[in-house]
């Protein structure tokens, strides 16, 4: 899965070559009568990346000491008592984040690929549900059969309408199987399986050539980087949120977030929750205040602090409401006039329990939002997760992230081939 948020280049944080490692070197012999123009260094310390939501570990005052008599005491200090503290590393998954000063790019390369390797993991537990239903439901029809015939691509119409792949999306992907067939393409049941592989991966991926598939398709230069996030109140919004400002800000990146659903005062209590959890500085204002002077305030807060990213909280009534149009496009005008090209993103979050209610809320806020991309809530807790495909072919948009537990750090970015691995068990 790689990186998380992929705005800054990895190369910025080892182009000084501060992740090479230290060359082992004599120990120096003491000057008896020292060049008072002399500096006495050490080494810098190691920098530990702090826990999500503390303050930063602060450097030792005593980094370098101009001073050379408290140079060679401290030498001496360090001699008679060579055992030191070590520094408390972090348990949290992002204690290595790119910004890895402190490790070789061997040492980084290796906790990169641990951490996918942990979240391919999770990401496979998370679709199980859906995955053991589509497997055992295919099993079934494939049970005891050695060739394809009408009466099976029929009982595999009915398996891949129940996993919520939805009526549309199946009746297609079964037409492309039966034009694979008559062209002598598909000829046994291990080929047939590949077949629907290879044509819900398509449908994945050809959803990204629309919508924003990527962050970095924004210039580095236009900062902040703009998310709005839409959706209707109860599925997620509001953790998705905390979610996005921890892994983004792990990486490296300010983050700040804006409060900008005033219309419920709840909305702001659980943000405000959430920012103190990530250390992520919330601007908000009291319940009525219009959103689109909360958006003002927090687009010159993150300028004049240099922020790299502004999430932004909007309403989450019903989505019939005609007011929401006129409240987001209001919205829309102000982000841009402010920041160029923002917000650069409208992220929809919908529920993958609600399965094909999801999917028609989805299809109301695009009507509204100008939405970019999805973020898939609750993956875990539904046995038709087929629900992203379905997304994807009749929105034409991206899934950008799903959500795949309740731990803060259970967001992950969405991997088509994966996912469609994942529910046929490879």
């Amino acid at each position: 899965m790689g990186l998380f948020w992929r705005r800054k280049s990895g190369d910025e944080f080892v182009r000084l070559g501060l992740n090479e490692p230290a060359k082992p070197t004599e120990a120096p012999a003491v000057d008896t009568q020292p060049d008072k123009d002399k500096l006495v260094t050490e080494p810098p310390p190691s920098l530990v990346p702090p826990t999500s939501g503390a303050a930063p570990t602060p450097l030792p005052v005593d980094t370098v000491q101009p001073d050379v008599e408290k140079g060679q005491a401290r030498a001496a200090s360090e001699t008679s008592n060579p055992v030191r503290e070590k520094p408390v590393v972090s348990k949290s998954p992002f204690a290595t984040s790119v910004l890895g000063l402190n490790l070789s790019m061997e040492e980084l390369k290796a906790q990169e690929e641990a951490l996918e390797q942990e979240f391919s993991a999770r990401f496979r537990r998370a679709v199980a549900a859906t995955r053991e239903s589509l497997s055992e439901k295919l099993d079934t029809v494939f049970a005891g059969r050695k060739q394809i015939d009408d009466e099976l691509l029929d009982q595999l119409e009915e398996v891949l309408i129940a996993a919520d792949i939805g009526v549309n999306t199946t009746l297609e992907v079964l037409e492309t199987v039966r034009r694979g067939i008559a062209r002598k393409q598909i000829n046994d049941l291990d080929a047939l399986k590949t077949a629907l592989k290879t044509e819900l991966l398509h449908i994945l991926k050809s959803s990204e050539r629309d919508g924003v598939a990527s962050e970095t398709t924004v210039p580095e230069s236009v900062s902040p980087y703009v998310m709005m996030i839409v959706g209707v109140n109860g599925v997620g919004k509001t953790t998705t949120i905390g979610k996005l400002a921890q892994r983004i800000k792990a990486e490296g990146n300010d983050v700040l977030i804006c409060a900008a659903d005033t219309f419920r005062a709840a909305a702001s209590d659980q943000l405000a929750i959430w920012a103190d959890r990530t250390g992520v500085p919330l601007i908000q204002q009291k319940q009525g205040t219009d959103p689109a002077a909360v958006l003002f305030d927090s687009l010159k807060a993150a300028k004049a602090r240099g922020s790299d990213v502004l999430i932004v909280d909007t309403a989450g009534r019903l989505h019939n409401k005609s007011n929401l149009m006129a409240e987001l496009e209001k919205m829309k005008r102000v982000a841009a006039r402010e920041v160029d090209g923002a917000p650069h993103e409208t992220l929809l979050v919908v529920d993958a329990v609600t399965g094909q209610n999801g999917l028609e809320q989805a299809r109301q806020f695009l009507k509204v939002a100008g939405v970019t991309g999805i973020v898939l809530t609750k993956l875990d807790g539904t046995a038709k997760g087929g629900i992203a495909v379905a997304i994807a072919k009749e929105l034409s948009l991206p899934i950008r992230y799903a959500g795949i537990g309740e731990k803060v750090d259970d967001l992950v970015v969405f991997d088509p081939e994966q996912y469609v691995n994942s529910l046929f068990g490879n």
